[in-house]
């Protein structure tokens, strides 16, 4: 998926359809969390040896409904770094069509309370991403 340095496809489940026969709107965000953890674990697992990601806000803009059958594949990269936080924006195709475009918003906590990002984190999302922030 041009643009987006990692990508998943997604499986659709029955139970994640609502009374219409698509895709609730709730799963979309589901959908993008899957990618978001295929995101994190190409920035190899220690770092989260001294602190952790929390979620502190998400947008969706819903383009397009979603059905059982569709392939669907999603996409995520990260637009922005701050001093604490960063920015990760999704691409969700189906039928190989834009079904919906989100954000979200990480912050990043130590000890409960939100802290610096760690230069190392910064580092390795500089390098998947092939840009400097």
């Amino acid at each position: 998926m041009e643009g987006f340095p990692v990508s998943v496809p997604i499986q659709v489940r029955f139970r994640d359809l609502d009374a219409l026969g698509h895709v609730n709107n709730a799963v979309y965000l589901t959908y993008f969390e899957v990618a978001r953890a295929a995101y994190f674990q190409r920035l190899e697992r220690d770092w989260v040896e001294k602190g952790h990601f929390i979620l502190a806000r998400a947008e969706v803009d819903f383009l397009k409904p979603i059905l059982l059958e569709d392939p669907v594949e999603v996409g995520v990269r990260v637009v922005r770094i701050g001093r604490s936080s960063f920015d990760m924006e999704y691409l969700l195709l189906a039928r190989g069509e834009e079904a919906a475009r989100g954000k979200t918003v990480q912050v990043w906590l130590e000890g409960g309370r939100p802290a610096p990002l760690p230069p190392v984190i910064r580092g390795r999302i500089e390098a998947l991403e092939g840009r400097s922030f």
